[in-house]
């Protein structure tokens, strides 16, 4: 695949699901099946994602045969990408023989025999939609994919909490744990101050003022997430493994690579560390790997599934 002329963040999101279908931690997953409560028509799951995006999560959970009786509400501050998710999940569940009804513009029922799913979304903030629903509604299931690093974690914990009802459950998963490796290596001692100015910027990057989880959030949430009050129930890795094979990149994550190293080459152009022209060349011979199917991209990230075993108390 050529490198692109403009680049898509909704076109990004759905490239990289088939790198998140492979990089999600299998032993995590079995964890949340068997400690999800059993569901039914008249006592439906109620599930919550923050930072739902276009969907990939629900498609999964849908695909991965967890979700039967459900009730899923899917938050983003993004109302591009929550467009993007209603666009894109009717046709596919209806591939999958579900039929569908439209109950409020925000809000679908998707049924086929044995199976409920209501889906209903909204754009807005984490921190606002928590204010709105603390102390009238709460969830069983927690879903933040790929989410905590960018955001400040004890605020968002704070947030998050709340709407857990009694022994509810999280499922936190690619927390990035402060790993990126490109290969084949072109020039290493400039490459490893690449990955450490870029990491940097993960750090120094700042949402409503406040730090983002930045790139070490996955080691940091062991600790954050005891201090929170929650219990762990397991914690596995959930790294990004990007190489060609015999046919090529499967799917699009040609188009995923294009994406990481335009964003590695956002977050530094220009920065004072580093001499401009080394960087635009090694840019360059990294896109060209790309499209010859050799780039191997990897990083290292961590799913935690856990619960809050009491309720938050009102402060």
């Amino acid at each position: 695949m050529p490198i692109p002329a403009t680049y898509s963040f909704t076109r990004y999101l759905a490239a990289k699901k088939s790198v998140d279908d492979r990089a999600l931690n299998q032993h995590v997953w079995q964890c949340l099946t068997r400690a999800l409560p059993t569901a039914s028509a008249a006592a439906p799951l109620q599930v919550l994602e923050v930072g739902a995006g276009i969907g990939t999560m629900v498609e999964r959970l849908v695909a991965w045969g967890l979700l039967t009786n459900v009730i899923y509400t899917a938050i983003d501050a993004d109302p591009e990408t929550l467009a993007e998710l209603y666009r894109r999940l009717p046709p596919w569940m209806a591939e999958r023989g579900f039929s569908m009804r439209e109950e409020t513009p925000a809000r679908r029922r998707f049924h086929r025999r044995g199976q409920d799913l209501i889906v209903e979304v909204e754009a807005l903030d984490l921190v606002s939609f928590s204010a709105r629903m603390r102390g009238h509604r709460t969830w069983d299931l927690l879903i933040a994919h790929a989410f905590l690093d960018i955001v400040d974690i004890p605020t968002a914990l704070a947030s998050l909490f709340p709407l857990l009802r009694a022994a509810g459950l999280f499922y936190f998963t690619m927390a990035f744990d402060g790993v990126t490796t490109l290969h084949p290596e072109i020039d290493p001692a400039f490459e490893a101050q690449i990955e450490t100015l870029y990491h940097q910027t993960m750090d120094q990057h700042l949402i409503t003022a406040q730090s983002a989880g930045g790139s070490q959030t996955g080691r940091h949430l062991f600790g954050l997430l005891r201090a929170a009050g929650a219990e762990l129930l397991d914690v596995g890795s959930s790294d990004w493994v990007v190489f060609g094979g015999p046919h090529g990149y499967p799917a699009e994550e040609d188009y995923f690579l294009h994406c990481i190293i335009h964003m590695i080459h956002t977050a530094l152009e220009g920065h004072p560390q580093l001499d401009a022209e080394r960087f635009k060349v090694w840019i360059e011979q990294r896109h060209a790997q790309v499209e010859q199917g050799t780039l191997v991209y990897i990083a290292h990230q961590l799913d935690f599934l856990g619960r809050v075993p009491l309720p938050t108390a009102e402060t």
